[in-house]
């Protein structure tokens, strides 16, 4: 669900290559060099779309399937980009079983995304994370730094609302 190709279009600068290309070329006689060429494009990018993907496979001499593999088993990399909102949605146990996973819904359905993907104007992307240490305000969400409590599926819309 998380891998799913992005629907933002990719909108890399001519600065953001340089700077891969310099990273790229600073690494690559190092072993294990992939996983720190990863974590900088992140870094730079945002995010590792398959544009970026290409640029690393291409720069290391290695296939891209290889590129890819990597970025896709590790938590950290993600292959779509961020949302200007960000929302987080806990799906820790106690906001689960208070009816975060319906409020999860809600969201997916408001914003006609799945967790990990980002709507189609850049506007909000949309996570699953587990206790973020709120529980007594369960079930809890976060959208950048602005954390809400106590949600109930209807207070979706007001909510999202606010960030139009």
């Amino acid at each position: 669900m998380a891998n799913k190709i992005s629907s933002v279009p990719f909108s890399g600068t001519p600065e953001q290559e340089a700077k891969l290309q310099e990273l790229i070329e600073r690494l690559k006689e190092q072993k294990g060099a992939l996983m720190p060429i990863l974590q900088g494009a992140q870094e730079i990018y945002g995010y590792l779309p398959i544009e970026v993907q290409k640029m690393i496979a291409d720069g290391l001499n290695i296939p891209l399937e290889e590129v890819y593999g990597v970025s896709t088993f590790y938590s950290q990399f993600s292959l779509n980009p961020k949302g200007q909102y960000k929302i987080s949605v806990c799906l820790g146990t106690a906001c689960y079983v208070k009816g975060s996973g319906d409020v999860f819904s809600r969201l997916c359905t408001a914003l006609g995304i799945q967790g990990g993907e980002c709507t189609p104007d850049g506007k909000f992307s949309l996570e699953a994370c587990r206790c973020i240490g709120a529980c007594g305000l369960a079930p809890v969400m976060t959208i950048n730094d602005e954390v809400y409590g106590r949600l109930v599926p209807d207070d979706i819309p007001t909510i999202l609302a606010k960030y139009n």
